[in-house]
């Protein structure tokens, strides 16, 4: 059937360049082309389908993560302002982002006052350079969405990685090579030997609220 489709198309197309060849002799030609080039068309279509397919992968998905291009606008203008600071390689830059929201966002346990000394603290180059990797590493990837709160709006929370709210004891092979990518091999056994989260995770609001980026304990 599909073949017989394939012969069809082929002929009309064949005539509609014949046609096309009158065009400029015979003004009554042009009003048989368009309708003859629709036909073209749609029979292009239904003999190779999937042409119309935006990503093979996305078809093949029966539930496609969330990903950067979905995000609430709120959402990603904070994950770009975090981003410009990984960019600039400084991080004192972060304070823009950090400014941004009317509360800090949890870094720690305990009043942290100047945020951007801890988090050169945190790293072991002592300039910061190492947390701005991990930024950069884990908003690379699709966040995991974390339902909160009764506001029909802003009902949500953003999780970088979004494998800080999966069940570690249940990654399929991607997902592990995600893991692998990610962190030190140091970090990635703690993990799943803890069977829960023990790494950075990143965490902002539909809102646009910048929650928290900490190491979880």
């Amino acid at each position: 059937m599909i073949q017989m489709m394939a012969n069809d198309g082929a002929r009309m197309l064949v005539k509609s360049q014949a046609l096309m060849a009158h065009v400029g002799r015979s003004p009554q030609a042009l009003g048989r082309l368009f309708p003859l080039a629709i036909l073209v068309v749609a029979l292009g279509a239904i003999v190779h389908p999937a042409a119309c397919v935006t990503s093979p992968a996305f078809a093949a998905s029966p539930k496609p993560r969330t990903t950067n291009a979905t995000l609430p606008r709120n959402t990603a203008d904070m994950r770009d302002a975090i981003l410009a600071a990984v960019h600039s390689g400084q991080l004192a830059d972060l304070k823009a982002a950090i400014e941004l929201n009317e509360l800090r966002p949890d870094i720690a346990d305990e009043r942290i006052d100047d945020v951007v000394a801890y988090f050169k603290s945190q790293s072991k180059d002592g300039e910061g350079r190492e947390t701005l990797a991990v930024l950069d590493k884990i908003l690379a990837l699709p966040p995991a969405v974390v339902p909160f709160g009764r506001d029909i709006e802003n009902n949500a929370i953003y999780v970088w990685p979004y494998l800080a709210e999966r069940d570690l004891t249940k990654l399929n092979a991607a997902e592990s090579a995600e893991l692998a990518g990610l962190m030190p091999p140091e970090d990635a056994a703690a993990i799943k030997a803890a069977k829960r989260w023990t790494w950075w995770r990143l965490a902002i609001g539909a809102d646009g609220t910048w929650h928290s980026f900490r190491r979880e304990k």
